[in-house]
């Protein structure tokens, strides 16, 4: 009778733990510095951890310099892992298309380059479905004024960034530029997402 008790309960803990495992996903977006947009997404119910990155070009482990040139064909992107139980790939898109301006080709405010185009690369068919169908929805009811220009790709290598880009509000918050281009951003979020952030 033990050794049936002790089999039950090593077949629960193992599922339990399989479980575990499936709760965390990945999404992974590029709308422009990844300073200005690290922080939002770590402020999210549900967001577990937040990468900074390159990912869509052609050159393996690339550095910022050499993102920065524009001719690596990388994107400014963060790697967001979340739970799904707490927070959908759908609010993770809604979040993603009010925080930055997708109408823009190759730019956002005064960044411009393709390493800060707005991109949606997928992780699987059904992130896929739903980043076309929402942005469509955008484009249909004409949300933003002009057309979403955002592209939607599958996922590509994704390449951590340097150390000192992790973080980079939570270490810098007080410098000048975090206080006049991400600060404003932080503000929007509290107003548009409040009930959906970490206390």
């Amino acid at each position: 009778m033990k050794r049936i008790i002790l089999i039950l309960l090593s077949v629960l803990a193992l599922n339990q733990a399989q479980a575990q495992g499936k709760k965390t996903e990945k999404a992974t977006f590029g709308m422009g510095c990844f300073w200005c947009t690290e922080a939002i997404f770590q402020r999210l119910k549900g967001v577990t951890a937040v990468k900074s990155g390159y990912e869509g070009g052609r050159l393996a482990n690339p550095t910022y310099e050499e993102v920065c040139t524009g001719a690596t064909g990388h994107a400014e992107v963060l790697e967001i892992s979340y739970n799904p139980m707490v927070i959908s790939y759908d609010e993770l898109l809604e979040v993603f298309w009010k925080s930055h301006d997708p109408t823009t080709l190759n730019r956002q405010g005064a960044d411009s380059g393709t390493q800060y185009r707005s991109v949606v690369f997928y992780h699987n068919a059904e992130q896929k479905a739903l980043a076309d169908k929402y942005k469509a929805a955008l484009n249909k009811n004409n949300a933003f004024g002009k057309p979403v220009v955002t592209a939607v790709e599958a996922a590509k290598p994704f390449y951590v960034a340097e150390n000192y880009h992790q973080n980079y509000y939570l270490k810098n918050g007080s410098e000048p530029y975090c206080r006049a281009v991400i600060l404003p951003k932080m503000q929007k979020l509290e107003k548009i997402f409040k009930a959906k952030l970490k206390n």
